[in-house]
């Protein structure tokens, strides 16, 4: 009966697999983003605190969104455990270049599903993971502009308060 009642699924067994792990991975950024915050809030970079912060409710709604959407197309989403969120960091550069890498990453998942779609023709999830590739391209492009801050200002002393306080324009 398992067997059947996935048959009927409209979303395709393959690619609902991946989702779920496009969860887990969205629930994962946002660990990781919670985690720079909490770095940017004890050295004082309020501006890139209140960046991280609002990135990590971005990852989380994302992951909302792939979970409602498997569940609304008959399949079965799973609430995903999250480990590994690394906390030390040596310098607000480094935690924008990991958030590049983390963002190229999401980037290329996002990317393997709309390949998984087309191969089984999902139409449907196709249409509805269109919206991440969108997201994603502005993400990798917000997160290049502040480490394109860190290029011409440099990554000491007063240059890192000058770039903290350029951090709310970078998304505009």
């Amino acid at each position: 009966m398992k067997d059947l009642v996935r048959e009927r699924l409209s979303i395709n067994v393959d690619v609902m697999d991946l989702l779920n792990k496009q969860i887990a991975k969205e629930a994962h950024s946002s660990s990781i983003y919670l985690a720079m915050a909490s770095w940017c809030d004890h050295n004082a970079l309020d501006n890139s605190a209140h960046f991280f912060y609002k990135q990590a409710e971005e990852e989380r709604e994302h992951m909302m969104k792939i979970f409602k959407f498997i569940n609304d197309n008959g399949g079965t989403a799973y609430s995903p455990e999250v480990k590994n969120i690394p906390h030390d960091y040596n310098s607000l550069e480094e935690i924008f270049e990991s958030a590049l890498e983390q963002e190229i990453a999401i980037t290329k998942s996002i990317h393997n599903i709309v390949i998984k779609c087309r191969k089984v023709n999902d139409f449907a999830t196709e249409h509805f993971i269109q919206w991440f590739v969108e997201e994603q391209m502005e993400e990798e492009q917000v997160i290049r502009k502040a480490l394109d801050l860190f290029d011409l200002m440099g990554n000491n002393g007063i240059s890192i308060k000058l770039i903290d306080e350029r951090i709310p324009s970078i998304k505009e």
